[in-house]
C-alpha cells in the first residue's frame, strides 16, 4: 500500500512538472505574439460621427457601429450584475481564467469528445474581442488564457468591465451596452428597467440569433434564465425576480433618432467632415456642432411642408396610390401587410380604406388606428385634371374614395386626421444671420427619404424677378437715384446672344410709360429692369453684380439677366441678399461651428468674419456693433487641414495644436447707401408690391422681393430683416410649370411667412437705421425731380448725398402765394 501511495505521489510530481514545464513552454511559444496590454488603457472605440444643433439637439448620426461609451460609474448596478450573473458570476474572485469554468468545459471534452468555448470570463471575452479572432481552436483558446491573464495583472477589474461593456457585440450594429439601450428600447441605459437589463445582458451568446428582434421566444428564455441567476447570487429578491419575469418584452429596433429633423444639413456635415477627417470620421467619435436654431428648423420644416401641400391640393386630388382587392382580407394583419410597401413621408400616413359611404369612410392606418373620415375632411378633394383645372367638386366620400384604396392622411392640431396627398411639387428654404452668415435652418426638399438632392445648395434655377435688386443696385452706383424715370414701354431687341429677336413684356402684359425706379421695383416691371441694363452695360452690369458673390460665369451676357435668366442657387440668393441686410458687406454662408474629438477636444473651429470698414489685419479697427462680441480671434487646428480631404496623423489636443491666426474682415461689396436705398425699395414692395401679403406679419422691418419665371416653372421670394435673411424656391425638379397664377406671391410667399412668423416672434421690430451720406427731399412724382414749393401731390424721397436730382423749375397748380422752403433737403 505504501509502495502504491509512493508511486502515486511520484507520478502526481511528475505530471506536475510535467504540467508546469507544458505551460511554461507554451508561455514561450506564445507570449512574443501576445499584444501588449497597455494599448488597452488607451484604446480608442469605434464611436459613430454625431451631429448636433447650435442648441446641442441631435440632427444624426454616421456610422457602421452604434456605440455609446460609458464609464464604469456611469453604467447602472443592475446592468452590471445582470452580466456578472449570465457570464461571469466569479469575475471579482479569479485571476482572469475561472478554474472552475475551466473544469466544466474539459469535462465536456472527456465525456462527449467536443470541444467546447465554454469557461470563457469576461476577462477572456474582452481579450477575445480586441485581439483574437472567434475561431474555436485550442490554439486561440491558450493564447485567450495567457492574454486573459496579462490583462488581469495589468488592469483593475472596474476598467476590465468598462471595457467589455463598451466593446461588446449586442446584435443589430450596437457595440456595448449604451448602443444596445438605445436600438432595443430607445432609452440611456439609467432609463432601463430591470427585465430590459437582464434582456440585454442575455445577449453575447448570440446576439445576431438570439435577440428581442430577430427571436423574441428565445430571448425571452435567455433573459429569465439571467434573472434567475440574479436571483441566487443575491442581486434580486424573489418579488423584484417574479415583476421582471412578467414583464412583456416590447423591444423593437430603434435606429438613430434624431431630435430635430434637418437630414439636408447632417448630409452636408457627413460629407464635410468625411473630406476633412477621411474614414476616421465615422468612428472617431467626433461631434459636430452645427449653426442650426431647432426652433427655426422645425418651423422651417413646418412651413415647407405646409406650402406645398396647400399648393398641391389647389390643383385638386390625383387619386389613390394604389387600389388593392379587399376579398378575403378581414384581419388587420391582413392590412398592415397590404401597407407595409408604404412608409410615412413627412408625417403622411398610408392607410387603407376598409369601407366607404357616402357620408363616412373607414380608414386602417399603418401606425395601427382605424380613423373615420368625413366629407369635411376631403373636401379640398375635386379630381386633378391638368395643373389648371379640376373637374367637378365632389359631393358625397364615395366619390373621392373606395374600399381597398391606398391614401395618406394627417394628423391636425384640432386632433382630427383628414385626407393627405404627397406633394409632386418640391421647395427649398434656407435662412441665415446677415451678420455672421450662420445658417439658421435649412431645407432642401419635401422630405429626404424621399429625394436626398439637396434643392438649397445644388439646384440651378433662374431666379426671376428676385434678381432685380441686384440691377437696380448697379443702377445705383452708375449715376441713377430711386426717382430716375424709365420708360415702361415695349422694346424689340436684335440680341446676337440670344439669337433672335426678343419683345419682352410686363407679367400684366401692360406698359405703364416714365416710371420712378421705387415704383418700377414695387411693381416689379421687367420692361425698366431691361433697359437699366441697357443703360448701365452689360459687361459693366456683370462685373458689379459679381460683388454680391456670384460668378461672373453664372451671369447671362446678355439682357436676359435683367429678368433674372441666371441659374442660381437658393443659398446663393440667400447670400446676396445678406448684403442688403447687414449694410453692404458680402458674408460667406458657414454651418458647422466646431468639431470635437472623444475627449471634447477642439478640432476644428470657425468664427464669422468681422463687419468692420476700418479694420486691417492685427489691427482692432472699429466694428460695426451688431457683431462686436463676434470679435474674438479664430483658431485652426494645425493638424486639420479644413480644405483637404484628409488629416495628417492623430489630432492632438488643441490645447497644443491650436494656432492663431489672423482674424477674418468681410468684403464691403456695396456701400452702406447703396445697401439702404435698395432695401428702402423692398420694403416697400413687401408694405404695397407683390410681397404685400407678408404685411399680415404685422411688422414694418421686412424687405423682400417676389420672382416668377416663364411659365410659372419657378416661383421665390426673398426677404430678410436685421436678423434673418430667408430665401424660399418652388417648383418641380422636371421644370414642369406650376400653373396658372402660380406667382412667387402666391406660392412661395406664404412659405416665407408661415416660416418667418414663428423665426421673428420674440425678436423686436426694428427698421434699419438710415446711414450717414443720405439726403431726404421733396419731389413731384412725376417728373422725379427735387419741388421748392409745398405743393399737394408731392412727395418725400430719400437719395445719396451730392446725388440728387435737379430742382424742378415750376410746379403745376402751385398757388402763386405759396411758400417757399428755403432748404427742401434733410442731411443725415
Amino acid at each position: 500500500m505504501k509502495k502504491l501511495f509512493r508511486w502515486l505521489l511520484i507520478l502526481a510530481l511528475v505530471s506536475s512538472v510535467a504540467g508546469i514545464s507544458a505551460v511554461g513552454i507554451a508561455y514561450l511559444v506564445f507570449a512574443p505574439d501576445l499584444p501588449e496590454v497597455e494599448s488597452l488603457r488607451d484604446v480608442q472605440m469605434q464611436v459613430p460621427l454625431r451631429v448636433f444643433s447650435e442648441d446641442g439637439k441631435l440632427l444624426g448620426i454616421f456610422g457602421e457601429k452604434r456605440r455609446i461609451p460609458l464609464a464604469i460609474d456611469e453604467t447602472p448596478a443592475c446592468l452590471k450584475e445582470a452580466f456578472l450573473a449570465g457570464e461571469d458570476a466569479r469575475f471579482y474572485e479569479h485571476p482572469g481564467l475561472d478554474y472552475q469554468g475551466i473544469s466544466r468545459a474539459v469535462w465536456s471534452l472527456a465525456t462527449t469528445g467536443e470541444r467546447s468555448i465554454g469557461g470563457s470570463t469576461i476577462t477572456q471575452q474582452l481579450a477575445r474581442n480586441f485581439y483574437l479572432t472567434n475561431e474555436k481552436t485550442f490554439t486561440r483558446k491558450i493564447k485567450e488564457a495567457f492574454l486573459a491573464l496579462k490583462i488581469e495583472r495589468e488592469l483593475d477589474k472596474g476598467k476590465i468591465l468598462e471595457l467589455y461593456l463598451n466593446k461588446i457585440f449586442l446584435g443589430h450594429r450596437a457595440y456595448g451596452v449604451g448602443a444596445a439601450a438605445e436600438v432595443y428600447y430607445g432609452k440611456s441605459p439609467g432609463q432601463l428597467s430591470l427585465a430590459q437589463c437582464a434582456m440585454i445582458a442575455a445577449l453575447p451568446k448570440a446576439p445576431s440569433r438570439i435577440n428581442p428582434i430577430t427571436s423574441p421566444e428565445r430571448a425571452v428564455e435567455r433573459r429569465n434564465y439571467v434573472l434567475g441567476r440574479m436571483q441566487e447570487l443575491g442581486y434580486i429578491d424573489r418579488t423584484a425576480h417574479d415583476r421582471a419575469v412578467k414583464e412583456t418584452d416590447r423591444a423593437f429596433y430603434h435606429g438613430a433618432i434624431a431630435e430635430i429633423s434637418a437630414p439636408y444639413v447632417a448630409e452636408m456635415v457627413r460629407v464635410r467632415s468625411l473630406r476633412m477627417l477621411g474614414s476616421e470620421a465615422y468612428i472617431g467619435g467626433y461631434k459636430v456642432v452645427t449653426t442650426i436654431d431647432s426652433r427655426l428648423q422645425s418651423a422651417a420644416n413646418l412651413a415647407v411642408s405646409n406650402g406645398l401641400e396647400e399648393y398641391d391640393q389647389r390643383h385638386g386630388y390625383r387619386g389613390p396610390e394604389a387600389q388593392i382587392d379587399l376579398t378575403g382580407m378581414t384581419a388587420t394583419s391582413d392590412w398592415l401587410q397590404a401597407l407595409d410597401p408604404y412608409r410615412p413621408i413627412s408625417d403622411l400616413e398610408p392607410g387603407l380604406v376598409i369601407e366607404a359611404e357616402d357620408d363616412l369612410a373607414v380608414v386602417y392606418l399603418r401606425n395601427g388606428q382605424t380613423v373615420a373620415l368625413a366629407m369635411e375632411d376631403m373636401q379640398w378633394a375635386a379630381p386633378f385634371v391638368a395643373r389648371d383645372r379640376k373637374g367637378q367638386a365632389p359631393e358625397t366620400v364615395s366619390d373621392i374614395m373606395a374600399p381597398g384604396d391606398i391614401i395618406r392622411a394627417r394628423l391636425h392640431d384640432d386632433g382630427e386626421w383628414r385626407l393627405g396627398q404627397m406633394p409632386e411639387v418640391e421647395a427649398a428654404l434656407v435662412s441665415l444671420d446677415p451678420g455672421t452668415g450662420n445658417i439658421k435652418a435649412l431645407v432642401g426638399g419635401y422630405d429626404f427619404a424621399r429625394s436626398k438632392y439637396n434643392r438649397v445648395t445644388q439646384s440651378r434655377r433662374q431666379p426671376g424677378s428676385s434678381f432685380k435688386p441686384f440691377v437696380y443696385s448697379a443702377a445705383l452706383e452708375n449715376g441713377f437715384t430711386v426717382a430716375s424715370l424709365v420708360n415702361d414701354a415695349p422694346i424689340v431687341l436684335e440680341d446676337s446672344e440670344l439669337e433672335r429677336t426678343w419683345k419682352p413684356e410686363n407679367f400684366s402684359e401692360r406698359f405703364y410709360g416714365p416710371t420712378r425706379l421705387r415704383e418700377a421695383m414695387v411693381k416689379s416691371r421687367n420692361l425698366v429692369s431691361i433697359r437699366l441694363l441697357q443703360a448701365i452695360g452689360i459687361a459693366d452690369a456683370r462685373e458689379y453684380i459679381t460683388r454680391f458673390g456670384f460668378d461672373k460665369d453664372e451671369l447671362p451676357a446678355n439682357l436676359t439677366m435683367a429678368l433674372g435668366s441666371a441659374s442660381l442657387t437658393p443659398l446663393s440668393m440667400a447670400r446676396a441678399y445678406g448684403v442688403f441686410a447687414n449694410g453692404g458687406y458680402l458674408v460667406e454662408p458657414r454651418y458647422i461651428r466646431r468639431i470635437t474629438d472623444m475627449d471634447g477636444n477642439v478640432v476644428y473651429e470657425t468664427h464669422p468674419a468681422i463687419l468692420c470698414d476700418d479694420c486691417k489685419p492685427g489691427e482692432p479697427g472699429e466694428l460695426d456693433s451688431t457683431v462686436e462680441e463676434r470679435a474674438e480671434p479664430a483658431f485652426r487646428p494645425l493638424s486639420v487641414d479644413s480644405e483637404s480631404a484628409d488629416v495628417s496623423g492623430s489630432i492632438e489636443s488643441t490645447d497644443r495644436s491650436l494656432e492663431r491666426f489672423e482674424i477674418d474682415y468681410a468684403e464691403r461689396a456695396i456701400s452702406p447707401q447703396n445697401a439702404y436705398l435698395v432695401r428702402s425699395m423692398m420694403m416697400d414692395v413687401v408694405r404695397r408690391g407683390t410681397g404685400v401679403r407678408a404685411m399680415e406679419l404685422g411688422r414694418n422691418d421686412l424687405a423682400g422681393k417676389t420672382g416668377t419665371t416663364n411659365e410659372q416653372r419657378d416661383a421665390w421670394f426673398s426677404g430678410y430683416n436685421n436678423d434673418l435673411v430667408t430665401t424660399v424656391w418652388v417648383g418641380f425638379d422636371n421644370f414642369d410649370p406650376l400653373g396658372r397664377r402660380e406667382q412667387g406671391g402666391r406660392a412661395a410667399l406664404p412659405v416665407w411667412i408661415d416660416y418667418m412668423g414663428t423665426a421673428l416672434a420674440g425678436i423686436a421690430d426694428s427698421p434699419p437705421e438710415v446711414p450717414e451720406g443720405l439726403a431726404r427731399a421733396r419731389i413731384d412724382p412725376e417728373s422725379g425731380l427735387v419741388v421748392t414749393l409745398a405743393n399737394e401731390g408731392t412727395i418725400m424721397e430719400i437719395f445719396q448725398a451730392g446725388r440728387l436730382p435737379p430742382v424742378q423749375e415750376s410746379s403745376q397748380g402751385a398757388e402763386p402765394d405759396a411758400p417757399v422752403q428755403e432748404d427742401p433737403y434733410e442731411i443725415y
